[in-house]
This record gives structure tokens, C-alpha cells and sequence, in this order.
């Protein structure tokens, strides 16, 4: 039975309409209740394991409505994930807890620890992957990962995946997410195909990344788009919505497309409309329904890599995983439809030779290289190397394709990091100035701390290390001193004259401190002294030659955000995360502080 047009209009009418009211109010709940449950997180966690604090990031406010919100994003049709965001939400859940026990909750190289068992616990729920969830919390979120954090990962990554099977929120009884029962194995010669998919995986992860930045970085610098995040989501929406209604492999969820196009397609599926192409017997048909699903997975990829450039990003809890897992199905299985055609025109011309074969049993499988093709643009986004192989492993249940799906990610890594040396994470944490020294990376320069510390040694930037002085200070001074500065923190001296080193104070407790003060002293006035009797933080210290390769090293694994120089016990300078990061934009010019060992 034909349905009348007035019907299609009307569907899509109400599919528009259903998915901009559920991206609406995602917006709404993220905007007016918690900025911070928007995004992916990632980039966030990574920055905070790395001992750069967010207040209120983890909390409680962030928690709840990041879980609300991605609900209603991922239901809204939108070209995103909710994978990512369950990074976050465990790392959340992890920093609540922890303050239940305050060895954790007052310490932050404890917290780190838990947070780092809680981002491995975040990816083994998000896809049922919990060795992979491990790794994952290893080589991407970590920043520093000692065995004793390793086990506590594994045994809360353990508890998460024996709670998620318990649970079944698949409905499938299993908790690999797309099991697979392929019975064909591949070939050698199919890891040219493979190796294809692996190189168009990182280029299509560094132009996706090239752009993403690109149109964040017109939101943020741009007020009529930035200003206005309800109309930014409302718009992406009604593109994507309308767009998608016309397409069977957009309008679906993500999680149905991967699961679909990762099928093996056999004789079962001759009604499936990825499948119509081929008989009953497994041979393949090239003609109009051919061309039909080849258009549609054309067009599908295409504009999946559009929406997802403008979705990333806008102020409501989006994940890439998903988005990037699509594209790369897509891809894959338009280059097995691709070879697929190249073997039946040679088995039309070679007869009954050694190319004749039973497409799709003993020749290929079209849903590996949609499987390879998964991994290589995942891997070509976010540079990941060994726990994605493990997700991917977990995600499928299928050990026999490890190394098609190695080939795959270790080519996308090599040309996505030679066309754009970062990936989507590091590239967002660079664009939102967060301070991350990232510890994949070396330094290559041949330089001390004394030239790298703030104030410079010449005060060639015509400024005057700001400190404490112990006991001559009044109030009024410290507070004209916070008013002119924007630093987060003050070594504290003997005298201006010695500058021997006392302690350190952070800008938060002073507040804290004067404001007690004034609160609870009636007598304390501007003009009143302030005595350090227990000068703040023992600082970290560092002498003026100190190399900076150590100093970079003591950063990545004790956590720190700032460290003194000194010389002979005197104050010279601080050094923080920002300095560093810097000097390391600004030095590439000159060629003689490059360590010759990385040229």
C-alpha cells in the first residue's frame, strides 16, 4: 500500500519536532542549572588527573544534569555519543565518593587515583569493555599511572562490567555490544584494503579535527554565535533532523547503524535493505539496488562528517565515539561493496579459475572492513593505539580480527599524527587554554629553570616577582596585592631585601583567612599587621639550573601546578604548567636552545 505524500509530511513534521524539543531542553537544563555538563569531558578529566583543578566539575549539580541531558541528546537524533560523557559521569560519581573518606577527599593525589579508576569504570559501562576501559584510563586519561592505580582500575572496571551484565541493558545477554559470528578468515592480501582503511582513518581524522577547531574557535571569538548556545542547538538540530529523516542510515541511532552495517550479511538477511544486493545463495547483484545502498552509505558518510563538525561542541553532553565509530563503519563497508565489484568482474572473466569463490563466504566479509573501518577513523580522532584494539575486541567479541584491526589503527595514527599532530582531545584542551603537559610528548630544548621562571632573569618583561613578606605586611597591603594581581598563589619571604624562602600560600586561603579575620576580629582594621605564623604549603623547590626535562618530569608525576626557584635558599622566580607551555610555542624559533639529540 502506496502512503500519500501528506503522510511523509507529516512524519517528518513531528520527527523534527521531537528531536528539537528534546535538544532544547538539554540546553535549557545545561544553561540555567550546570555550564559543566556540557561537552564530552574528556579533555576536562585529562586536565584534572593531570593536577589542574575545575571547581565544580565533578560535582554533584554536574552529575545530575549531565545524566538528564545526555538522555534527551541522545534521543533527540543528534550526531553524537553518549560514551564520552560516561567518562565524566564516572569521574563524578568517583569525586563524590571520595569525600566520604576524607584520606581521599582532602588529598588530591589520592582523588587523582580514584578518578583515574573511575574514568576506566566510565568506559567498561559505556561499551561493555572492561580491560579495555583499563587501558583506556592508562594511555589516554592518565597522567600518571603507577601499579598500585592500575590494579584499583582493574578491580572497578571488574565490578562495573559484572554490574552492567547483571543489569543487561543490551537485552542481548551479552555484554560485548555488536558480538559478531563471522566464519570467514581473512587473507593476507586483505591487509592492503585494511591498510587503506587505516590511512583514510587519519586523514580524515586530522581534516575533521582542522575543521572542529576551526568552528569552535568562530564560537568562542564570534558573540552573536557563542552568546546565543539555545539557538546554536536549535539550528543544528532542525539541519540535522530534516537532513537525516531521508536517509535510513542517519534517522537511526548510532549504536543500530554500527550494529547493522557490522552484520556479515548472509543468506538470512536477503530482506534487510543493506543486504538486497544479493541473493539468497550469498552471490552478489550489482545493479539498481546495488547503486541504491552504495548512494545511501555515500551520502550518509558525508553528512555524518558535517553534522558532527557542528555538533561537537555545542553546550549540551556530546560524545565523538559513536559519531567517529559511524563514519568509519560506513567507509568500510563502501569499500567492501567496492571490492566486492572488483571480484565478481574478475570471476566473470576468469570462469571457474582460482579467482571463483562464493562472495561473502570464502572471499570477504563486508562487515570486518566496516569493523577495521570503525577503528581506523576512531583511532584517526583520538590517536588512540592499544586500548582502542582492546574496545574493539571487547565491543565484538571476535579475538581472530586483532590484527586487521592493529593494521587499521596503527596506519591511522602514523598519518593523523604526519597531517595534524594532535588529536581532537589535546587540540580542544590547547583551544581552551587549559594547562596540560602532555606526557606523550618530549621536550626538546636544552634549557634550565632560571630560563624559563617568572619574572625572567633580565626583567626584560619589566615585572617584579609578587610575594609575602613574613611578619610586616598589613591587611591592607595583602589585599592591595590580590587586587593587582590575578595569581594564584604568593611565595611567602623573610624580607624583600633576603627573599628567603618561607612558604607558599595560595590566593584561596588568604581570602579565607582575611575574611575570617575581619569577620570574627572587630578590632582588626586595614591598617592591622598580618603575622605568618604557619606560613601556608611547604613548597616544592627547584635550584636555578635544575634541567627543564626534570622539572617536566616532576610536573606530569607528582601533579604540581607551580614550583619555586631558588638559589642558595633564595626566591628567584615560579614556574608554572602555563610557563612552560609558553615557552614551548615561543622557543620553536630559536634554534639554539634545541636539544641536537631531537633535531
Amino acid at each position: 500500500m502506496t502512503k500519500s505524500p501528506f503522510y511523509y509530511l507529516v512524519e517528518l513534521f513531528f520527527y523534527v519536532a521531537w528531536a528539537v524539543g528534546m535538544s532544547t531542553l538539554a540546553v535549557l537544563l545545561v544553561k540555567v542549572f550546570a555550564p559543566y555538563a556540557c561537552g564530552s569531558g574528556i579533555p576536562e578529566i585529562k586536565c584534572i588527573l593531570s593536577g589542574f583543578i575545575i571547581r565544580g566539575y565533578l560535582g554533584k549539580w554536574t552529575f545530575l544534569i549531565k545524566s538528564v541531558g545526555l538522555i534527551l541528546a541522545s534521543a533527540s537524533g543528534l550526531s553524537l555519543g553518549k560514551e564520552g560523557p560516561m567518562v565524566h559521569l564516572g569521574c563524578c560519581i568517583g569525586n563524590i565518593i571520595s569525600y566520604l573518606f576524607p584520606k581521599y577527599g582532602q588529598n588530591e593525589a589520592k582523588k587523582r587515583e580514584i578518578l583515574s579508576a573511575s574514568a576506566a569504570a566510565g568506559v567498561s559501562v559505556a561499551f561493555g569493555a572492561p580491560i579495555g576501559g583499563v587501558m583506556f584510563s592508562l594511555e589516554e586519561a592518565s597522567y600518571y599511572f603507577p601499579q598500585k592505580t592500575m590494579w584499583r582500575s582493574f578491580f572497578c572496571a571488574l565490578v562495573a562490567g559484572i554490574v552492567l551484565r547483571l543489569v543487561n541493558p543490551f537485552g542481548s545477554d551479552q555484554t560485548s555490544l555488536f558480538h559478531v559470528d563471522y566464519m570467514v578468515k581473512w587473507s593476507f592480501i586483505e591487509l592492503i584494503p585494511f591498510g587503506l582503511l587505516g590511512i583514510f582513518g587519519g586523514l580524515v581524522g586530522a581534516l575533521f579535527t582542522a575543521l572542529n577547531i576551526r568552528w569552535c574557535r568562530v564560537r568562542k571569538e564570534n558573540k552573536m554565535v557563542g552568546g546565543n548556545p539555545i539557538y546554536e542547538v536549535v539550528l543544528v538540530t532542525l539541519f540535522t533532523a530534516a537532513i537525516s529523516y531521508f536517509n535510513p542510515y542517519l534517522h537511526k541511532s548510532g549504536t543500530a547503524v554500527i550494529k547493522q552495517l557490522f552484520d556479515r550479511c548472509g543468506p538470512e538477511d536477503y530482506m534487510v535493505e543493506l543486504c538486497e544486493y544479493r541473493n539468497v545463495d550469498g552471490n552478489v547483484y550489482f545493479g539498481s539496488a546495488f547503486a541504491s545502498v552504495f548512494w545511501q552509505l555515500s551520502v550518509a558518510l558525508v553528512m555524518k562528517f558535517v553534522f558532527t563538525i557542528f555538533t561537537f561542541g555545542i553546550k549540551i553532553p556530546c560524545g565523538l565515539f559513536v559519531p567517529s565509530l559511524v563514519m568509519g563503519s560506513l567507509a568500510g563497508r563502501l569499500l567492501a561493496m567496492l571490492i566486492e565489484g572488483f571480484l565478481r568482474a574478475v570471476q566473470d572473466e576468469a570462469g571457474t579459475s582460482m579467482f571463483s569463490c562464493q562472495i561473502g563466504k570464502d572471499c570477504m566479509m563486508p562487515g570486518l572492513y566496516a569493523m577495521v573501518g570503525a577503528a581506523a577513523v576512531l583511532g584517526g580522532m583520538t590517536r588512540m593505539t592499544v586500548s582502542l584494539v582492546v574496545i574493539m575486541f571487547e565491543l565484538t567479541g571476535s579475538l581472530e580480527f586483532i590484527v586487521p584491526t592493529m593494521v587499521a589503527v596503527m596506519f591511522a595514527k602514523w598519518v593523523g599524527d604526519a597531517t595534524h599532530k594532535q588529536g581532537m582531545y589535546e587540540a580542544h584542551i590547547e583551544l581552551n587554554g587549559y594547562p596540560f603537559l602532555d606526557n606523550k610528548g618530549e621536550y626538546p630544548y636544552s634549557t634550565t629553570a632560571y630560563q624559563v621562571m617568572r619574572p625572567s632573569a633580565d626583567r626584560s618583561d619589566g615585572k617584579e616577582l609578587a610575594v609575602i613578606v613574613q611578619d610586616t605586611m598589613t591587611l591592607g597591603e595583602i589585599e592591595q596585592l590580590m587586587r593587582d594581581t590575578q595569581y594564584n598563589g604568593f611565595p611567602v619571604v623573610v624580607s624583600r631585601e633576603s627573599m628567603y624562602l618561607v612558604g607558599y600560600v595560595t590566593r584561596r586561603e588568604l581570602q579565607l583567612a582575611l575574611h575570617a579575620a575581619r569577620q570574627s576580629q572587630p578590632y582588626v582594621v586595614t591598617a592591622s599587621r598580618v603575622y605568618f605564623t604557619a606560613p601556608g604549603q611547604a613548597p616544592m623547590t627547584v635550584t636555578d639550573q635544575m634541567p627543564m626535562e626534570t622539572i617536566i618530569d616532576m610536573f606530569r608525576k607528582l601533579g604540581l601546578r607551580q614550583l619555586l626557584v631558588t638559589r642558595s635558599g633564595k626566591v628567584l622566580g615560579i614556574i608554572t604548567k602555563k610557563d612552560i607551555l609558553h615557552f614551548m610555542r615561543n622557543a620553536s624559533d630559536h634554534e639554539s636552545i634545541i636539544n641536537p639529540n631531537f633535531k
